[in-house]
């Protein structure tokens, strides 16, 4: 894990709202046709609706969050699932705690 990485990747409004709402999916989030929203992850498009952007820039963000380890995509279908990866979390919150 790059803790670097993970730094630059919270330093965005935008993805700190993502990381925040997959803490909570169900208080966030509408039920999904497809994928569990805790089990599965909350699909891609919908975390796109809810940062009122295209899909496209939700996609790089998310892409980053997943680089940096902070979130993990599971596909299901044509649709991507995100859910934060806790293991990695941890990690990276021990690893930045040591650093200062």
């Amino acid at each position: 894990m790059n803790l670097e990485l993970a730094l630059r990747a919270l330093c965005n409004e935008r993805r700190l709202r993502i990381l925040d709402w997959l803490r909570s999916p169900r208080r966030h989030f509408p039920p999904q046709v497809d994928g569990d929203l805790i089990k599965d992850g909350v699909c891609g498009l919908l975390i796109a609706r809810k940062l009122k952007i295209t899909q496209p820039t939700a996609s790089e963000h998310l892409k980053i969050l997943q680089q940096a380890g902070l979130i993990r995509g599971k596909r299901i279908k044509q649709w991507t699932f995100y859910k934060r990866d806790e293991a990695q979390i941890r990690t990276i919150k021990k690893q930045f705690l040591a650093k200062v």
